[in-house]
């Protein structure tokens, strides 16, 4: 990635991920409502998403043949990390946060303060 490239989000597709992401949250917020009266505090949402970033961590594991899971390794992993993107996306819709913007500004905070460490001053 080249200077140029920061602050494009022509190069990221989050807004389709937000909506669909969306679409399946209401979903939720339907049966959370049938069976709970209400849909879900953001204390839940949180919980939810650390323990599927604990599942992540397992399957991790897994993956190194350190821990013993029955299945599909990687398919579990795949289904787990975009898992843990809906949860990422779900919590900042409801936090009112632009995931686009957040991504994109903190890959560019990032790439800046890299970019002298490897060598990459002025491109």
């Amino acid at each position: 990635m080249t200077s140029d490239s920061m602050n494009s989000n022509s190069d990221v597709s989050l807004e389709s991920a937000r909506k669909r992401a969306m679409e399946i949250r209401a979903l939720y917020e339907i049966l959370e409502q049938r069976l709970n009266g209400q849909v879900w505090t953001l204390h839940e949402l949180m919980l939810g998403f650390t323990n599927d970033v604990g599942m992540v961590g397992r399957l991790i594991l897994a993956n190194d043949g350190t821990w013993d899971i029955d299945g599909d390794v990687t398919a579990r992993l795949k289904h787990k990390l975009g898992e843990s993107l809906w949860w990422v996306i779900v919590l900042a819709e409801r936090l009112d946060i632009d995931i686009t913007d957040a991504f994109t500004s903190t890959m560019d905070h990032i790439e800046q303060g890299l970019a002298p460490a490897v060598g990459r001053q002025g491109q």
